[in-house]
């Protein structure tokens, strides 16, 4: 056993925890903005972190080239789309507003559509 195998297991079981804190943190919170963080922050860098470890294990180009591009897929959809679900959970109505500390939103969203007030 080397230290590559060392690495490659310890980036295994450190991506896996955080996967399963994320999984935790998606049933437990109470709130959306929350239930996103848990979903995005610590469930893409466990991703990243078996990635990692993966790609130490298989040690072929073919296979971490494969890794990179699942790598930045995740990278670049993840925030997108918690993005896109926030915004359309908050113009739905579906966020608690005594919860937000700052609120700049309402005002983006009345500056684009004065007509109407942001909130359905």
């Amino acid at each position: 056993m080397n230290i590559a195998d060392v690495v490659s297991a310890a980036c295994l079981l450190a991506g896996c925890t955080l996967s399963l804190i994320a999984a935790i943190g998606l049933v437990r919170f109470p709130d959306l903005f929350s239930r996103m963080h848990a979903g995005t922050k610590p469930q893409v860098l466990g991703l990243l972190l078996v990635l990692v470890g993966v790609g130490l294990r298989l040690r072929d180009w073919t296979d971490i080239g494969m890794l990179l591009a699942v790598a930045m897929f995740q990278l670049l959809t993840a925030p997108v789309a918690a993005h896109m679900i926030g915004r359309a959970a908050y113009q739905g109505g579906a966020v608690r507003q005594d919860t937000l500390l700052v609120d700049e939103l309402t005002s983006a969203l009345e500056a684009d559509d004065p007509g109407q007030s942001g909130r359905t």
